[in-house]
Order: structure tokens, then sequence, then C-alpha cells
């Protein structure tokens, strides 16, 4: 799927504005400040509430593309491989208030169809945005990644409870608590130590799964699973007990598998 240039400045600003802290500039005099709904996981703020909050939110009610899914049925079509390209890179654990993030400077890229994605960020969900067949697991990795056009791409992590994940062992012992709270890893980070050996994969057209929904974001979720520790997960779900949008419908959307 293809969206136009405005729509992709849209989602691009929209995902740094969601998963990026920054510093609110001084108002000018005169006009009223925006302050976008504050937006949850539960009650009110909830996902079922997200499209009636605010005009920019619409998608996350009227979008067709909208993710996370649960991928039941695949094999419409074989993707081209990922051409991982990731490398080490400084990091920044972040609190951001709605996840745990961690912001990379010069992280390196992923290659989709001939095209470079760099990667941005990570940040996790649990339990998992994204099904297989009806079931979710503990938690879920997103890697975000943006082309020089703009354009969004996500791969997906899937994580079960089993070994202490030892490349996450320094996000996760340094998890910051409080909502804008960052946390510098001295050792820095290569994401390449969180995915799985095996690099078969779904592919699908989907949108971000936080407000405002953007869509036009190529997704890729990884097939084999990693493990983590079930001490690693209770540290994260004593400060996000839950931060998963409900899976959406289809749509008649084609599902790739590698």
């Amino acid at each position: 799927m293809r969206i136009n240039q405005p729509a992709l400045s849209l989602a691009v600003a929209a995902l740094l504005a969601t998963f990026t802290l920054t510093t609110p500039a001084a108002e000018p005099k005169g006009h009223a400040a925006h302050h976008p709904a504050h937006w949850g996981y539960s009650g009110e703020q909830g996902a079922n509430h997200w499209g009636s909050m605010e005009p920019g939110f619409a998608l996350c009610k009227n979008g067709k593309e909208q993710s996370p899914i649960d991928i039941k049925m695949a094999g419409s079509g074989k993707p081209s491989a990922i051409d991982f390209g990731y490398a080490q890179s400084g990091a920044e654990v972040i609190n951001n208030g709605h996840t745990i993030q961690v912001n990379v400077a010069n992280g390196g890229s992923i290659k989709l169809d001939g095209t470079d994605y760099t990667l941005l960020q990570f940040h996790f969900h649990t339990p998992s945005e994204e099904k297989i067949g009806g079931k979710a697991y503990p938690l879920v990795a997103h890697l975000v990644h943006k082309s020089a056009a703009g354009q969004l791409a996500v791969v997906a992590v899937l994580f079960e409870v089993g070994d202490e994940n030892q490349a996450l062992k320094p996000v996760f012992s340094a998890l910051p608590a409080k909502e804008g709270e960052a946390t510098k890893l001295t050792s820095g980070f290569n994401a390449s130590a969180i995915l799985p050996a095996y690099k078969g994969h779904y592919k699908f057209m989907g949108s971000l799964t936080t407000p405002p929904c953007s869509e036009g974001v190529r997704w890729q979720v990884m097939k084999q699973r990693v493990e983590l520790s079930k001490q690693q997960l209770d540290a994260f779900r004593k400060l996000f007990p839950m931060n998963a949008r409900p899976v959406q419908p289809l749509n008649g959307r084609k599902v790739e598998e590698s």
C-alpha cells in the first residue's frame, strides 16, 4: 500500500509525538494551547474510546488497515527476506508514560524490498499486541524504523517466559520508574541481539497501535519467539501491567508468510 506524502508526514510526526519525550515550546500569547487528549489502556481513556477523543484520532475508530491483528491464516504470498543491518549504538531507556522505550542514536537499519529503513527506537507491550492463531504472548518488542521518504516499518519480536534475556539485561535492570525519567546505557546497544535466530516472519500493512493510529505502516512479525525471565517480565509489568491495544479487523488485507 502507498500513502501520499502528507499522510507520511503525519504518520512520522505522530510516531515521534507518541514515543519521544520533548520539551513543550512556549505558547504564543493570545492563543489557546492545544493539548492532545490523554489516552491510556483502561476505562474512559482505553482503546475503545481513542477514536472519539479528538478529530485527529479518528482513524483509531474508522481506519481500515489498523494494527495489531490476529494472524490466523497466512500464505497469500511469500515476502522477501528482511536484510538486517543493525549496529552497536548509543542508547537511552525512557519511561514515556505508556511504555518503556529505548532510543538509539545510530543503530543501523533494515532493508525491505530494496528500501532502507533506519532504526529509530524500540519499545514494549504486555501482553503482545499481535496474536498468532488467537494466542497472545507475554511481551512483544516493536522495533520502529523510518525510510528516507518517511515511510514507517515495524519489526515485532514476540517473547515467552524462559531463561533470562542477556541482551535485554541492561535495559530491564535500569527501567525508569517514573514518567519522563531516562537512563543512558553506558555500553550502548545492538538491536540484533534481541532478534530470534530464525528470521521467518509474517508481513502485512497496518498502522501505529497508539493514537492517532496512522496507517501505511509496514509490519513484519517474527515467527520464532525469544525468551525472557519471569523476573524481567515482572519488572516491566510492575510499571505497565497492561499496555496492549486489542486486535483489529483484517478487512481483507493480505498476510504474507515466509
